[in-house]
């Protein structure tokens, strides 16, 4: 298969393209990865994917994509900002009544928009090679995403482990497909533009970034509160403080995300969960988790594990009588729960 097309026209056309799909971004990039998997590979080896083995078990996909489409040449990559407006993040993490879900979280779950809309853009590629070959992936195949992003030239890799762009910061997704068909790579890889800065690394809560562009998932707050089974470490436990689902402040700290513009209306917060009470999210029964987490990324915690966080989000809130009330009547369902129910009458 060739690519006979004026490459020039190619990307105005996939650029074009993934605008009008809600792309803020798009690129393509060859296959090679090799300084990525050795990276990869330090990080299994220092074990900080924790509870996380599909990471190792997906290794040897990831370092031969033609296992996950077969013959595949170049990987095709957009990003899509989500960051909603005016939701005051530090407001509602600074106050211990409320409960902080990660921003990603609070509107629909990008896995299945995204991964439609990149079928969509596949198929845009039809005037220039058809027929091709392709899978779509959204965070769900075992793809080095952040490595070709930065390849395909749409930003460089943090010292907190995310894409960054200079024109909108790192508050998006990133979702893709690979193809057969031998595309004209875009753009020129970025440089790093981090610098001397060390603000993220010094703002997280539980020192999880233990080194720049290293992240020890173990001691993160967005693993222990979505990844991890069984109880949190008590070590982590008061500096989760209200952070029930995920953890931003690597990025809210972050000064490129000054550049930040609102996300795409699609993940718009729902429910009012951009600011919610501790005691409405705790009053919640199993069928409320359920029907109000239908389409969104929160339900990927499942009921229990997120009763599990609320706990210790109310034991840093006490004392606070109304809170100290509802601890005493809880009847924990799971062992976690128990044992962080007893950590946070603890505190009272």
């Amino acid at each position: 298969m060739q690519f006979t097309h004026d490459p020039d026209d190619f990307r105005l056309q996939l650029n074009a393209a993934a605008s009008r799909l809600g792309f803020r971004r798009v690129g393509v990039a060859s296959l090679d990865q090799s300084d990525a998997l050795a990276h990869l590979d330090r990080w299994l080896a220092d074990e900080f994917h924790g509870q996380m083995t599909w990471m190792e078990r997906g290794r040897a996909l990831r370092a031969e994509l033609s296992q996950v489409h077969p013959n595949a040449q170049r990987i095709v990559l957009g990003v899509t900002d989500y960051l909603p407006a005016d939701t005051d993040p530090w407001g509602v993490i600074g106050n211990p009544e409320k409960a902080y879900l990660s921003r990603y979280a609070l509107g629909r779950d990008y896995h299945k928009t995204l991964r439609k809309r990149m079928k969509h853009l596949a198929g845009e590629l039809a005037p220039f090679i058809d027929p091709h070959g392709y899978r779509v992936f959204a965070d769900s195949a075992p793809v080095l995403e952040k490595h070709f992003a930065e390849q395909a030239g749409l930003g460089w890799i943090g010292k907190h482990t995310l894409v960054l762009s200079r024109e909108a910061g790192s508050w998006s997704f990133i979702s893709g497909f690979l193809t057969d068909a031998p595309l004209p790579v875009t753009g020129v890889t970025e440089q790093p533009r981090c610098g001397s800065c060390t603000a993220c690394i010094d703002i997280c809560p539980t020192a999880a970034i233990v080194a720049p562009y290293q992240l020890d998932a173990r001691r993160c707050i967005s693993y222990h509160t979505i990844e991890m089974t069984g109880p949190i470490p008590t070590e982590f436990r008061a500096a989760m403080g209200n952070r029930v689902f995920g953890c931003d402040d690597c990025q809210l700290i972050c000064p490129w995300n000054r550049y930040a513009r609102p996300g795409d209306a699609e993940f718009a917060p729902r429910h009012g969960l951009e600011a919610p009470d501790l005691l409405w999210l705790w009053g919640w029964s199993r069928d409320d988790f359920d029907a109000r987490t239908a389409g969104m990324a929160i339900r990927r915690a499942g009921y229990d594990k997120f009763r599990e966080n609320l706990l210790i989000a109310m034991g840093n809130a006490l004392p606070n009588a109304a809170i100290g009330d509802a601890l005493a009547a809880c009847e924990p369902a799971t062992p976690a729960q128990h044992e962080h129910l007893a950590w946070a009458l603890s505190r009272g």
